[in-house]
């Protein structure tokens, strides 16, 4: 009998857990349609609430992501010589560092340096206006707070992210070219020729359309997190784990399904591409 009662909290607790994930779910759901709802109203009449988020979540995020983006690019090129080299192929190997970061790496680097700095910022002010009844406090004047404050950190999220994505981009090739020709001694004119010869305008756009939906992501899962947490200062720091956590297994998520779509579409339009 005490194995049937331990069989029944298990499948009972199990069971908890799943209808708790899926009324979750159908609470972002309600959340994001809302979000969405007030979108085309802030984009024409509300600059005045978008333009501090822009500049908190754009212009304050630029140093990171261009100088881990710098980083990026250099340790790309060091890993990547000695096998080039051995195939006589380092000519090549900046326009392959180059594709990885425009086409991949660029916008999952700036997605995760969004989602660490700036999706934990949101939770955490979000957060501590909820459990200090600010928000309450917003709704009682007549003000909605999910118009006032969610969208437009969501579009700041949303339309920022591509752009951030180019610094990295640019700042990566600056990084692997330093390191290709003041490291290694390899020589500028093929490292720029080749890179410019294998990385398409179709890389880099494909690299923007993916952070577009990864800016997205982390501003409504940020929002969203802020708008629900509870229990005070444990519940904020609380909910800015969640966040990151969540929106980092987002990004992921997101990255595998819109690579299989993007590489899909390239094959039906352009067909094979041999990068060597």
């Amino acid at each position: 009998m005490a194995r049937v009662g331990n069989l029944e909290g298990g499948v009972a607790a199990v069971g908890a857990r799943v209808i708790g994930a899926v009324a979750g779910f159908g609470h972002f759901s309600s959340f994001v349609a809302y979000t969405l709802s007030f979108v085309p109203g802030v984009l024409l009449a509300g600059w005045r609430l978008l333009i501090p988020q822009f500049y908190s979540v754009g212009a304050m995020s630029v140093p990171v992501v261009m100088l881990t983006g710098a980083f990026v690019g250099m340790v790309l090129i060091v890993q990547g010589w000695d096998q080039f080299e051995n195939a006589n192929l380092t000519d090549r190997l900046g326009g392959i560092v180059n594709i990885s970061i425009a086409a991949e790496l660029g916008p999952v680097l700036a997605g995760v340096m969004l989602a660490g700095r700036v999706g934990g910022a949101l939770t955490a002010e979000l957060g501590t206006m909820n459990v200090t009844e600010q928000l309450l406090a917003l709704r009682s004047m007549g003000t909605d707070p999910v118009r006032y404050l969610a969208t437009p950190r969501f579009l700041a999220c949303l339309l920022l992210t591509p752009l951030l994505t180019l610094y990295a981009n640019l700042m990566g090739a600056l990084g692997s070219w330093v390191i290709f020709c003041g490291v290694y001694a390899g020589d500028s004119e093929p490292f720029w020729r080749n890179s410019a010869e294998i990385v398409e305008m179709w890389d880099i756009g494909s690299g923007l359309v993916k952070a577009f939906f990864f800016g997205g992501a982390i501003g409504l899962i940020a929002c969203f997190k802020g708008f629900s947490c509870r229990g005070g200062a444990e519940g904020v720091g609380r909910a800015c784990t969640e966040a990151f956590v969540a929106s980092f297994i987002v990004i992921l998520v997101l990255d595998l399904f819109l690579n299989f779509a993007i590489n899909g579409l390239y094959r039906i339009l352009y067909g094979f591409r041999m990068l060597f």
